[in-house]
């Protein structure tokens, strides 16, 4: 049977959360469903300095099991139902220097909020999806996942490939039940926070930010596109893939990085 779609309204009447959705791509994605029509809510640590209206906004820290709790909390009991959910939280803030210097609080800090927090809320929100057969899942993981740098992001790289795995065992669980289940994992992202880590860079090495720039991107390989990406160019994909534009794509990471990772 032939489909039409609205692409100007295309989320309308649907309830969206997007974890971390107060800066950088989080940020990008969650006006990017807002624009959609979508009702989103946004959750972090600290409210927004240039905050949104638009955007229900919950504090909370989802490294601990209590934040996801009070977040799954306040959306089911306000809204009643969630049809799209955005993990997108990230954070990596480990010291450089390979394993021999990474304690278990690392490790453990890392993996709660890169692994665990996605995990408890897709918990949380995943039976009210199953009930009424719809709702979709989207897990923000990183190129890491299959490039991972050992000397300064060694947990982080692993958390992203647990991440990765565990959104296909999800997948191959729900979607038979009418929940579709994604992975985007993106390269370097142009966000606020990591124009301020180029001019640390800068600074350190008494060279301009375009060699800084320049040094990130061997560091990494390369970027054949020759830059990194925009919040808004991942926003642009995240908004397709929860649309119903894209009804069949479940169980796949799709990759936005510019070219970066050199194997298929």
């Amino acid at each position: 049977m032939e489909q039409h779609f609205n692409f100007n309204n295309e989320l309308s009447g649907k309830i969206a959360l997007v974890t971390g959705g107060t800066k950088g791509a989080g940020k990008a994605i969650a006006e990017r469903l807002l624009q959609a029509g979508a009702t989103v809510i946004v959750t972090a640590r600290n409210a927004p300095e240039d905050e949104n209206e638009q955007l229900d906004f919950i504090a909370a820290d989802l490294s601990k099991p209590a934040g996801t709790q009070k977040v799954v909390s306040e959306v089911l009991s306000t809204y009643g139902t969630l049809d799209i959910l955005v993990n997108n939280l990230g954070s990596s803030v480990t010291p450089a220097g390979g394993f021999a210097v990474l304690t278990d609080d690392d490790w453990e800090s890392t993996l709660q909020a890169n692994l665990f927090a996605p995990v408890r809320l897709d918990r949380g929100f995943l039976p009210q999806m199953l009930a009424k057969k719809s709702g979709v899942i989207i897990h923000i993981a990183s190129i890491q996942g299959k490039l991972p740098l050992y000397d300064s992001t060694l947990p982080y790289a692993a958390a992203k490939a647990g991440l990765i795995n565990y959104s296909k065992s999800l997948s191959n669980e729900v979607t038979p039940k009418g929940v579709r289940v994604l992975t985007v994992s993106p390269g370097w992202i142009n966000t606020t926070a990591s124009k301020a880590w180029l001019g640390e860079i800068a600074r350190n090495a008494n060279s301009t930010v375009e060699e800084a720039q320049q040094s990130v991107m061997d560091a990494l390989g390369g970027i054949p596109f020759g830059r990194p990406a925009q919040p808004e160019e991942v926003a642009e994909f995240v908004g397709f893939l929860v649309s119903p534009r894209a009804n069949y794509l479940t169980g796949t990471n799709y990759v936005i990085d510019g070219g970066t990772v050199p194997t298929i």
